[in-house]
């Protein structure tokens, strides 16, 4: 235990033994500077710089745009980059989905294959109006008279010269209008504020031929009328009907929103086209 003793004071005396450090001139041998030192010192200086070395390399890496340099690292920014195209692949991939179905429901009634059916609307409500006269003992005036206020109450009538069929378009919301229908904007519609949820109805008989969601106009619904009338309804908060089924004129076919991104606030985005082409809709309904 001795020897054990004696080591360890000549160790403890070797790490505390005191050190002079002296910078000289050369020339002068002047004394410019001198420290006091033990081993000890020197190790715990040495450790602790060691310590601050690495701490500040790992500072140096964690937040500064050197870690770009180390291999193994990548960029921030194109980390970035590389998730916004992936949001922008994932949203033309369901864009480009809903195009084709789009397309896909169009194409048989552009192509001809579905041909709308030939319906008479006012016919059909005259039909079910039907009323025997002779025992109303009506006169000729009163029939008269009769006739002019149905009129009345309907909205514009557009004729075709080739048939003597007729179509009567109902105003399918009634309210202020927001925005004219504007060939010269591409604005081929009339925009109708109304409150959310306010009922949206069919503008004549029709066969529904789309009713989906789209990513700019929200939810859609197209109908297809007689003699190549087409009536479209965009940015309706809820669809009550599907593809395919057939609906009266005045018949409720959606409700009133403010879905799609294209979308400033409730209301209905309503086109009408004849035989291909846009026609403004104030010509043929008063949607007072």
């Amino acid at each position: 235990m001795g020897k054990k003793d004696k080591k360890k004071g000549k160790l403890k005396q070797k790490l505390t033994d005191k050190y002079r450090l002296v910078v000289l001139n050369e020339n002068t041998f002047e004394e410019r500077f001198s420290l006091k030192l033990s081993r000890l010192n020197v190790f715990v200086l040495g450790g602790v710089f060691s310590v601050l070395l690495i701490a500040g390399t790992i500072l140096l890496i964690a937040f500064t745009p050197l870690k770009e340099y180390i291999p193994g690292y990548s960029s921030s920014a194109l980390k970035r980059k590389a998730a916004n195209l992936t949001f922008e692949a994932d949203s033309l991939k369901i864009k480009l989905a809903i195009l084709e179905n789009y397309t896909k429901a169009l194409k048989p009634i552009l192509t001809g294959e579905i041909e709308a059916e030939n319906i008479d609307s006012v016919q059909i409500e005259a039909k079910q109006r039907l009323i025997d006269e002779s025992k109303l003992n009506a006169t000729k005036e009163d029939s008269i008279f009769r006739e002019k206020v149905e009129s009345e109450t309907r909205f514009s009538l557009q004729k075709n010269a080739e048939s003597t069929i007729q179509i009567v378009f109902f105003a399918p919301l009634n309210g202020g209008i927001s925005q004219d229908f504007d060939a010269t904007s591409k604005h081929f519609a009339v925009d109708i504020t109304a409150k959310t949820g306010t009922p949206i109805k069919a503008t004549a008989d029709g066969t529904v031929i789309f009713s989906g969601w789209t990513a700019e106009t929200g939810y859609v619904i197209i109908l297809k009328h007689a003699k190549e009338y087409i009536s479209v309804y965009k940015h309706n908060g809820n669809l009550l009907k599907e593809q395919g089924d057939f609906v009266k004129s005045g018949e409720v076919i959606a409700t009133v929103g403010s879905t799609g991104e294209l979308t400033t606030g409730p209301h209905l985005h309503f086109e009408l086209w004849s035989g291909g082409y846009a026609v403004n809709p104030t010509n043929f309904i008063d949607f007072k």
